[in-house]
Order: C-alpha cells, then structure tokens, then sequence
C-alpha cells in the first residue's frame, strides 16, 4: 500500500503503528452495542471519505481476495463512532486505525463491529475524534463470490479449460463486499486502485494503468488517480481478453475487450461507442471527461451492463455482434444499451443523483438519451416509433395500487434492487420524452446542458433538474412535473364530443377497474383530421372543455374528421374516446391516415381499457380486425402482445372459444407474414428482418399448422448442416419455438436435439434464443424439465430466467409447483435483486383466478423478504385483475357468437 509523502513518513506512520498494535491489543474491550446502529437509512456524517487509496490481492483459484484501504477522510460530528459499510468481509484483527492529519499519533478503535443485517462497519474509539482530516486504514479478506455482484467471480472457458476471471458489480449497493466504504451515492471521492493479479491476466480499472510491477508469477498493476465518483462506480477487471480499439473525431481512445477470439463480435459496438462519443458531447456542450473509455464483455453478469466510469462491463449478448448467428434484434439491443451506458458517463457518473429516491435521474434520462443516440445513429430503424412499445410495460406496471412514484422512498439498501424497474427506466424516459416535447427540443437541451454545467462532479435532486429548467426557461416546470414523479401512476384522458369542441375528463388508470384519486397537469396535443391541423393544451383540473371553433373546418368535414390526442404518443398518458371519435378513428386507420405511433397507440389504450373492464371485449376486437393490412414493425408487435393476452384470459373465460379467437389471430398475421416469406432478401430493411422474426414466432405460438411445418422442415435441414442458410438466426426463434411445441412427453427427440444444439454453440444470443423457447411447449411434464435444466450448471446463473420467462399457457400450474419446489434452492443461488423478481413474477403473473392469488399469497405470506415484497404485491395484484377480467368476459353478452364469427371467417379466409 502506497500513502502520500515520502519514504521516510511512511516508515514513522508503519512504525508508529506497529507500536500501537502492540499497546493497544491487550486492553479490554467492552462490547460494543450495536444495538444503537440497528436500521440507520442511511450512514452519519461522522465521516466525510474524500479519497480512496485500494490495493486488491485476488487469488483466482482458491475464489479469495486479500485487500487494503487508506481513506482519507474529514471527521465532521464530534463523535467516538465511525460507521461505513461492509458486507462478507472479515476484517483482520488490529489492522484498523485512525492518523489524523499533522499527528504522530494513531488511533486504534476501542471496538470492531459488523452488522451482517444493516451491512455496516462501526469504529468505536476511545474518545471523540478530533475534527478534521485524518486517514482510515483497513485490512481486510473476502470472497470472490458467485452471485454476480461485489467482486465476484465469472468462469470462461480457453482450450477447453475452464478458468475464472474477477470482476466488480457494485451498483447499488455492493461496493462493500469489495471493501469498507461510505457506500452511497453522495460520498463521491477520489479513487486509487492498484491491483496484483497473475502476470498473464489483462488487468483493468476505471482509469489508465500508470505502472506494471512484474514479481515472478505475478504483476501488480497501478491506476491513474479517478476524478471525484460515487463508490458504486467503480470497477476492476481480471481475466484474460483480446481487445480492439479506435480513437473517435472528439480524441477519445476506446477500446472493446472479448473473450480471446472474439474480437470480431465488438466491432459494432465499437463503431457505436466512437459515433456515439461524438454527438454526447455536442449535446451535453462538455466533453467526455476521462482519458480513456473501456467496453468488456463478462461472461456472468446479472443485469445487461453497467455504466463503470470509464470500465463499462456487460453481458455479452449485450456488447458483442456476430455478423452471421447474431439476429437484427440483438444488434439493436448492442446499439441501445452502448448508447445507454455511454449517457451515463455524464448523466450519472459527471451528475450523480444524491440519494436512490432519485435513481430515475440516472435511468430515466440515460434510456431517454439512449433512444435519442440510436435514431441519429440509425433512422432508418425508427426507434422513437419503436420505443412506444416499450413503454407497454410501464403502463402495466404503473396501472396497478402496487406501484410505485418515481421517487420513492428508500429506507435500506435491500429495497433498491426493487426499484431498478420499467418504473425508473421507462417511464421515467417517457416522462422526459413528454417534458422535452412540451418545452421544445432546443429549449430543452439549453436546459439540460445548464443543469449538467451546474452540478457536474456533485450531486443532484429531482427538484434541482426542475429548478435549473425553470429558471433557463422561464418555465413553471416543477409544477408540471411534480405531478408525475411524486405520486404514482398515470391518467386515463376521456374525451367526449361537445358541439363546438371536446370535453376532456382525467382519472387515475388502474388495471383493476378501481376508482383511483391521483390528479395530474397533462400536456395535451391533438390532431383534427390532418397532422397539419394541431392544438396544444395543458390539462390542470379533472375535467375542462377544449374549443375546436379556431381549426375553421367545414361543416362537412367537422362532422367527420378524427381528432386524435396525445399525437405520436410522446406523453405518458392513456385516452378514452366517445363511441364516435373511436368509430371515426378505426375509419382512419383503414384509410391508412394515421401515423405508426398513433395507430400503435389507440391500439395499446383500447387493450388497457377492455383489460380494465372499462370497454367491452368486442371493442377491442372490432378495432384489431381493422389491422388486417398493417405491416408496420411497432404497431404488429403490439397486435401480436395483445393476441397473446387475449388468447390467455379467453381460453380460461371461455375456453370453447379459444379456438375461434387463435384463428383470428392467425389471419390477421398472414398478411405480413405473406409478404415477409421465409427467407431475407438483399434489399429488405432492418425492420423486415426483426418483423419476420415476431410474426413467424407467433404463428408457431397459435400453433399455425403451415408455419411449424416449414419450421420444423428448416430446423432439421439444419440439425444436419449447421453451416446451412436455411435457419438463419433471424428465424431461429420461431424454428425453436415450434420444435417444443411439436414435443410431447412420449417423444422428446426434438427437446433433446435443441439442447444439444445449446450446449455446442457460445454465442450467449443463440443460448438466450434456445433457453427463452425450452418452456414453451404445451405438455406440462416437458416444461418441469425445461425449467429443472434453468438449474443445471449448463446454464449461467443470469440466463436461467429466460426459460421461466418463455412458459406457455398449459405449463403454467407445472411452472408453480417447480417454484415451489425449488424455492429454497432460488433462495440460496439469487438472493435478492432483480433477477429473484423475474422468477416470481414469471411464474405466478400469468394466472387468472381468484383462488390462486390466495394460493400464491399464502405461499409467499411466510417466506416474504423485504427485496421481493413489492414485486410479491405486484404479481397477486396482476392475477387479481386477469380474474376480474376473465369474469367480465364471461359475463359480455354477444362475445361468444361474435368470436365464434370472426373465427370462422378466418378459417374460410
């Protein structure tokens, strides 16, 4: 361990603590009460860390490392405590201890405590501290673990030899089972990291290396000295990669590390990063602000990637790109997590929110910017039109009472991980959307790049975003917006025709039905029977009256235009129309007069509303069978996501006319897929490609007797010929899906075939494709297998949720008694975070009775943790609601014939 001054201080500060050691360790120690520090929210200003000095000792074979810290730091309070955080670490014994500045003298702590349950480290030292600066040091030993967060181990595989690497996850809160640490967001500091690793390990760290010490076997590797950062963003990597690199138009050196022999799938996101680099600092108006940018691809990583500063890490289906077996949707998905990632080296790691309340100020805005980078990088993609797909899952998120305000509340760390939800990420990115389209995309920026001038290397608050804005632009924008992060959930707009206009009424939206009381101020736009013909309003109380005297429109015309509201769905609300503004707009879909995110629009809000029982189940049909010509990427997969609900909750309301409603579905896919055929052509579209993959896979779900036959034709010409064109992987998905639907219990064969196609393939997106296709077989006995498998050691602990993921309808009850079975078993391999939720919320969310939410309830009632309350909440609530649902389609008179109708029309079709 290095300190600051010279030789010879050093030795005085080495020597004067062994002294100490010695006179200190004898003395009796009373215990120490840690009573008093039980459930702290959030740490005391005891001690204020301004500077990080760590060494980190892994030994890659025993899964251990050895590690020093020296803190410099400012003791504030006049206090005998200090107290940080630290997690499964074990500090050794009489190597902790204090040096304030300009003394001799060093002071041992009187008593070491760890709380495994509040995870901190409390000092408790003879008499209070003298204020001012002073070093902290501390020894001490962890593991490298396998859970994917702290500093953890990931295996990986050269010449057949299975090794490990180490690499560091600490957001949220897992920078303390690193090291002891003041480990929240608003203690930034300095950092210096030096690591000794295997001398034929690649070492990295946030920074460039300044020194390579070599010693035998070993190496020990010295980093530049990181600008002022939150311990949750830093990062060390060990293992052993290749690397390709370039240098963007703004000067800045990026590199992208693989596996060995992989660098040829980082060059797109490579290419990305040196675009993307480029346009952040024009939009933001302050350059990136570290010497050097690093992107590596960690073989066991929990979440899609982490935004490190200057080491990002990420999965590899989320970083890497093969040219030949990766899908057109993986290339999207590389696209948008980089420019994700790259955001946040200045939306987060330059401004960083001050407490988790605000984590959507990272999230919101990094997804916001991602999609703003993506169309500028790539139009032709369409992603704005796209990304109102995305925001589906935040609508049903946020319709239920279990959700949560953007901001909310946190009181420990174990309630973060809960957060890190299409909550904090889309709709807080919808919001943004939203605040930008109203104030204007200029005045927006001017704002934005005031706000990040003002509180750059700080830390920031909502309300600071709202200031800054406000007084740039003269606008009331915390009134506006206090509305939308402050409280939960989000407004249905009805709007009924009035003789010289309309009358607009808001209501809280919840997918129950329930009456809800929240109110909001919603920016209004809305188009009368052109694009050209718009009006901008802002909708303060529960019902106010909007004049369309001023658009001077024929009588003729005023009597049949559509109005549409919230054009191109850029704000984050839902519309209920009068039966004629909806028959007016069904008209203008026919007549092809709507854009893709409006037609994508009055689809989503007429599903919510029938899911809802505010609308007849009929409605929505009337509206779907409208689309019958649509070929639109945004707007079929939204057709397709409501083919699959529907499906679902018909086939348990009614379920002698299930198949009637499939057929429905079916027809109405045949037109795009028809026009798609099978095969890519040389002059099709990003889009085709991604849509040929969504329309394929769902005619293999409805079980399209055409469909899976040619896919099981293809699937076995390439089970004989994996060099073939005949699969490629933009229809895989759909060949797999139907293998397992033609798999039964007596014949297996095509399941087996599928997992030896798995466990001979390492491109992790082909794996993803195969895993989130093994559950969706019909027989029960097949997806109790599937899911057995999800636990096997073949399956990397991040990817065993896509197959619990992928469950079909008929293995759903298979799906809970695995749960069940095995919960102890998830209990021990994933603990809390946001991959535990994903396997309850997969398992139980699709049920749709009454009976069963108090089974899961029940269940859940004596094993409840706080890292899973809410998403348990949530689950019981959305089965709550599919039985509502499901009891009013039984009861809508005329639904049976009118589905028996469309069915049959179909077949002849």
């Amino acid at each position: 361990m290095s300190y600051k001054g010279t030789a010879a201080a050093v030795a005085l500060l080495v020597g004067a603590i062994c002294f100490a050691r010695l006179r200190f360790r004898n003395r009796p120690r009373p215990p120490l009460n840690m009573e008093r520090f039980k459930g702290l929210p959030r740490l005391p200003r005891t001690g204020v860390p301004r500077r990080y000095e760590l060494e980190l000792r892994p030994d890659l074979g025993e899964c251990r490392f050895d590690g020093k810290v020296a803190i410099t730091l400012d003791v504030g309070k006049s206090s005998k405590y200090l107290v940080l955080n630290a997690i499964d670490l074990v500090i050794k014994d009489g190597t902790v201890w204090l040096r304030p500045k300009n003394s001799k003298k060093v002071l041992f702590p009187y008593n070491v405590g760890l709380s495994a349950n509040d995870e901190i480290l409390v000092l408790e030292f003879e008499e209070a501290l003298p204020h001012g600066e002073a070093i902290l040091g501390i020894e001490f030993q962890g593991t490298l673990n396998d859970h994917m967060k702290g500093f953890y181990r990931s295996k990986y595989e050269i010449n057949g030899q299975t090794r490990n690497m180490a690499a560091t996850h600490f957001e949220p809160t897992d920078a303390r089972r690193c090291f002891p640490c003041w480990d929240e967001p608003a203690y930034k500091a300095k950092f210096k990291i030096t690591v000794q690793a295997p001398v034929d390990r690649v070492v990295l760290s946030n920074m460039p290396s300044i020194e390579e010490k070599i010693d035998g076997a070993s190496k020990t590797m010295s980093f530049e000295e990181s600008p002022l950062m939150s311990t949750y963003l830093v990062a060390i990597v060990v293992g052993e990669f290749d690397y390709i690199e370039g240098t963007s138009t703004t000067g800045n050196k990026v590199r992208v590390y693989t596996q060995v022999g992989k660098t040829s799938q980082g060059k797109f996101a490579l290419d990305v990063a040196l675009r993307t680099l480029p346009f952040y600092t024009k939009y933001f108006g302050i350059p990136y602000s570290l010497p050097k940018l690093d992107m590596v691809a960690i073989p066991d990583f929990s979440f899609g990637a982490m935004e490190n500063y200057g080491l990002v890490t990420y999965r590899e289906s989320a970083l890497l790109y093969d040219e030949n077996l990766s899908a057109a949707a993986n290339k999207q998905t590389v696209a948008i997590v980089v420019t994700h990632e790259l955001a946040h080296q200045w939306f987060g790691n330059l401004v960083t929110m001050e407490w988790w309340t605000h984590l959507w100020l990272n999230e919101g805005f990094a997804t916001w910017v991602s999609y703003l980078a993506t169309n500028l990088l790539f139009p032709e993609w369409k992603i704005w039109t796209q990304f109102t797909n995305e925001t589906m899952v935040a609508f049903r998120l946020d319709g239920l009472v279990e959700s949560h305000p953007i901001e909310v509340e946190v009181r420990h760390a174990r309630e973060v991980d809960e957060i890190f939800d299409a909550i904090s990420y889309i709709k807080g990115a919808s919001l943004i959307r939203m605040l930008e389209s109203y104030l204007g995309a200029q005045r927006f920026r001017k704002g934005l790049v005031s706000y990040i001038k003002r509180y750059a290397s700080k830390n920031a608050k909502t309300e600071d975003l709202w200031g800054v804005l406000s007084e740039e632009l003269g606008e009331t924008v915390k009134e506006i917006m206090n509305s939308w992060t402050k409280q939960k959930g989000y407004p249905v707009v009805i709007a009924k025709l009035t003789d010289d206009g309309l009358k607009l009424e808001q209501t809280q939206y919840l997918s129950s039905g329930a009456r809800g009381y929240g109110q909001w101020v919603v920016p209004i736009t809305l188009c009368y029977g052109s694009y050209e013909v718009r009006k901008n309003a802002l909708l303060h109380g529960k019902v106010e009256d909007v004049s369309l005297s001023d658009f001077k429109l024929t009588e003729a015309s005023s009597q049949s235009s559509w109005i549409k509201l919230n054009v191109g769905q850029t704000a984050f609300y839902r519309v209920q129309y009068d039966d004629i503004l909806a028959t007016r707009l069904r008209s203008a879909v026919t007549a092809g007069q709507l854009d893709a995110a409006d037609k994508f629009g009055l689809l989503d809000d007429t599903y919510a509303l029938c899911h809802a029982c505010k609308q007849p189940l009929s409605a929505l049909i009337s509206l779907v069978d409208v689309y019958r010509q649509e070929l639109d990427y945004t707007v079929l997969l939204c057709l397709i996501n409501v083919g699959y609900e529907v499906s679902r909750v018909v086939s348990d309301a009614i379920p002698d006319s299930a198949d009637y409603f499939k057929l429905f579905v079916k027809n109405l896919l045949q037109f795009a897929a028809n026009k798609l055929g099978w095969d890519p052509t040389p002059s099709e579209s990003h889009l085709d490609a991604m849509l040929r993959d969504q329309i394929l896979t769902a005619l293999a779900e409805f079980e399209h007797e055409e469909t899976l036959d040619e896919a099981l034709r293809r699937y076995k010409i390439f089970l004989n010929d994996r060099s073939t064109q005949i699969l490629p992987a933009d229809i895989r998905k759909a060949a797999y899906t139907a293998v397992m639907k033609d798999c039964t219990a007596s014949d297996k064969s095509g399941y087996e075939s599928l997992l030896n196609v798995y466990k001979e393939t390492d491109l992790s997106q082909e794996k993803v494709r195969i895993l989130g296709s093994l559950a969706s077989s019909t027989d029960p006995s097949i997806v109790h297998e599937a899911l057995d498998f999800s636990l096997s050691s073949q399956v990397r602990k991040q990817d065993a949720v896509f197959v619990i993921s992928g469950i079909s309808r008929e293995g759903r009850e298979a799906t809970w008694i695995w749960l069940k079975e095995n919960w102890d078993l998830i209990c021990e391999r994933w603990g809390s975070g946001h991959l535990m939720n994903r396997f309850i919320s997969s398992a139980v969310s699709g049920f749709t009775s009454e009976e069963k939410a108090d089974e899961i309830q029940a269940f859940f009632s004596s094993r409840m943790l706080p890292s899973i309350q809410r998403t348990v909440g949530q689950s019981i609530e959305t089965v709550r609601t599919n039985a509502q649902w499901v009891k009013s389609i039984r009861q809508e008179k005329g639904l049976k014939e009118l589905l028996q109708t469309v069915g049959s029309n179909s077949r002849k079709n």
